[in-house]
């Protein structure tokens, strides 16, 4: 049986990112292993703290892992975008991971929104 977090898009849309950067930056040229190990460690860190953020129990402390996870995603842009600079990645590629941390910040938006409309939702009155 999978954990709730497996079934989440966001998740499975986190894993196939990170797997795919990981791929990418194994064909980085020596001296580079900064920027691949920087932009390996964001990509996981956005999978990792939604799967940790979903472990919580508190909405408040599922929003603070919601939040970091959305900050991951912004981390691997300016990484992907140096890639891109050093000829590391081809402009499809490029394009189609860019468009992937888009959908996947909207997604982590989303859940975020979420928690905070189930927090601020009207109690229903017992009878």
């Amino acid at each position: 049986m999978p954990f709730m977090f497996e079934n989440l898009d966001v998740y499975q849309k986190a894993v196939d990112f990170t797997d795919r950067a990981v791929s990418l930056t194994e064909a980085f040229p020596r001296g580079y292993g900064f920027l691949a190990d920087q932009l390996n460690r964001a990509a996981l860190s956005i999978a990792t703290n939604l799967a940790e953020g979903n472990g919580r129990f508190t909405t408040p402390d599922r929003k603070h892992f919601f939040v970091i996870a959305r900050g991951s995603v912004q981390e691997c842009v300016p990484r992907l975008e140096l890639a891109k600079h050093r000829g590391f990645v081809h402009d499809d590629q490029h394009t189609a991971l860019r468009q992937d941390l888009e959908t996947i910040a909207k997604m982590i938006s989303g859940l975020i929104n979420g928690l905070d409309k189930r927090k601020n939702r009207p109690r229903s009155s017992a009878l």
